[in-house]
């Protein structure tokens, strides 16, 4: 488990969720537009969108796709439960992500954009250095 506190933008932290949980199966309008989230109910691993305005597009398989405007929040869960993430919003679609990730989860959030390759650099100098020490 790797521990993250990072800015991010909300399209990045979309893409992530995305990516994790359907992108083999939403449809391609979906995976398109920025103002449509995957929500999972919690059985599944929970997945939310906290938005000043959010409306259900509709259910494919467990997910459950939605249209949120104003976007203050996303929380996601892994159905392993080695993934728990936090995006808050600090102004308009500029935010912070924080939680603990799993390798296969860093992958899929350093493809999105939500972390950067100087991000992944400095924690593998860090785990280095903590190995040698």
């Amino acid at each position: 488990m790797v521990t993250i506190d990072t800015p991010a933008s909300l399209e990045s932290f979309r893409r992530f969720v995305i990516s994790s949980t359907c992108q083999s199966y939403a449809p391609r309008s979906y995976l398109d537009d920025f103002e449509v989230f995957a929500e999972r109910e919690d059985n599944l691993g929970a997945i939310y969108v906290e938005a000043a305005d959010k409306v259900t597009l509709k259910k494919i398989r467990d997910i459950t796709f939605v249209n949120g405007r104003d976007v203050l929040g996303i929380i996601y869960n892994s159905k392993s439960g080695n993934t728990s993430l936090k995006w808050r919003q600090i102004k308009r679609n500029n935010g912070k992500v924080s939680g603990d990730a799993s390798s296969n989860s860093l992958t899929n959030l350093a493809e999105a954009g939500v972390l950067t390759l100087d991000w992944v650099e400095s924690y593998l100098k860090k785990k280095s250095e903590e190995t040698t020490s």
